[in-house]
């Protein structure tokens, strides 16, 4: 028995050396150009560029608590692994990143390490900052120096073991994390360029939109994910023609960004937080420039479909769905589910309904759903909740029509999803 338990203990030993050693010997990719251009603009001009990146990256959204001070930390991210609080990242001395050289700060994007050389946790997704150039990492950089210095001593994480380790994290590194600035397709536009820098780098849109392996690496890239700590489902980003659903035009797929508004749909739950704070902020170029690069990747598979029971039992269920969408939703969404676009987007059709799993909706359905106020749609409609007035069995019945009819075709849900999502905080 012993002998066996040396030989496990000495096998894990050999593992974890051989990951570090593998991990310490793995070369230093090549930054990249010096950064020429941001240190040839004038501070102010530094600062302004640095002040829009920091937009397009939504860097508050982490490291602001609602009602806090800005940039001064303290938000929980609540993960499979414990808990991750975000540090306090304005000038600070004492408490914040002060100290922090401009060599520093690149370290922390480029590679995910800290300024002591402990590595970061992916929580912050420097998975994707990796890809920034060191120009717009200096912007960043003088941007978050001129934002005012908050005192605020940064919360420990609450992470279970082995997850609270650096060599397990050295060792997720080894697997799953290299290095690298964006590099140019030179087959590609300009525009596509420039909308795959945004949404592979400072956008991080990997960070929501696509799956994560049990050690919470990111799987396919863009093909949608599960964000366990809000209880959303970030869709796969597929626009173009092929997949199964109809193509997003330029002007649509451009106006949903800027404005979280389309005829094909509306940005609710925590997509138009990153419409409010962050995409429409852009300038019409880059967020035509991100249209244009989603509209580009390839179409993913069109689901099976559904081959639904004909029994008495699911009928039943359904035609109660129906009878609930007459009561409750006809007046805004139309007897076909047409909607009238853009303020009561179309549930025929309605990408939101076709998802797997159904989360988005059914939150829709119980917490209401609420375009984000901007500058292109500053009063916005919004759906009430309905989780007050109907039952888990009677959201269940009316979320399994609306994925049926108008030639949706989706699993129905059952009344025990409705009620796990029912005590979902919305703010999580």
């Amino acid at each position: 028995m012993k002998k066996t338990l040396y030989a496990v203990v000495g096998l894990l030993i050999t593992v974890v050396a051989l990951i570090l050693a593998a991990w310490l010997w793995t070369p230093a990719d090549d930054s990249g150009p010096p950064p020429a251009a941001t240190a040839d603009l004038a501070p102010a001009q530094r600062i302004a560029r640095g002040a829009y990146l920091a937009r397009a990256g939504d860097c508050m959204a982490c490291h602001t608590v609602r009602g806090g001070a800005q940039y001064a930390g303290g938000r929980v991210i609540r993960t499979a692994f414990g808990d991750i609080v975000t540090p306090n990242i304005t000038p600070d001395v004492a408490t914040g990143i002060g100290n922090w050289s401009a060599d520093d700060f690149w370290r922390a994007l480029h590679h995910g390490k800290g300024k002591d050389g402990r590595l970061l946790y992916p929580a912050f997704p420097y998975t994707s900052y990796t890809h920034l150039t060191r120009d717009d990492a200096d912007a960043l950089y003088a941007w978050m120096r001129s934002v005012p210095a908050v005192r605020q001593r940064s919360a420990p994480h609450s992470l279970r073991f082995p997850y609270n380790q650096q060599w397990a994290l050295a060792a997720w590194r080894t697997l799953y994390f290299r290095p690298g600035v964006y590099r140019v397709d030179t087959a590609q536009s300009l525009d596509w360029n420039r909308g795959a820098y945004l949404v592979q780098g400072l956008g991080h849109c990997s960070a929501c939109h696509s799956p994560r392996n049990g050690l919470g690496a990111e799987g396919a890239s863009l093909s949608g994910g599960m964000l366990d700590g809000p209880g959303w489902y970030a869709p796969e980003l597929t626009f173009g023609a092929g997949s199964g659903k109809p193509a997003w035009s330029q002007d649509d797929l451009a106006a949903f960004l800027k404005t979280g508004v389309a005829p094909q749909a509306t940005a609710s739950g925590p997509m138009a937080e990153v419409v409010r704070a962050s995409l429409q902020h852009l300038n019409d170029a880059d967020v035509n420039a991100i249209a244009h690069y989603l509209r580009s990747l390839p179409a993913a598979a069109p689901a099976a479909p559904y081959r639904r029971d004909a029994n008495p039992q699911a009928d039943a269920f359904l035609a109660a769905g129906a009878r609930l969408y007459r009561q409750h939703c006809v007046e805004c969404h139309g007897e076909n589910g047409g909607g009238q676009a853009p303020h009561y987007p179309p549930l025929a059709g309605n990408r939101a309904l076709g998802q797997a799993p159904a989360v988005n909706a059914i939150r829709i359905v119980l917490n209401g759903g609420f375009a984000p106020a901007t500058a292109g749609n500053p009063r916005p409609y919004g759906m009430p909740p309905f989780g007050h007035v109907l039952t888990d069995i009677e959201v269940a019945q009316l979320v399994s029509y609306l994925r049926s009819a108008w030639g949706n075709n989706a699993a129905p849900v059952t009344a025990n999803e409705i009620n796990r999502y029912r005590a979902v905080p919305l703010d999580q």
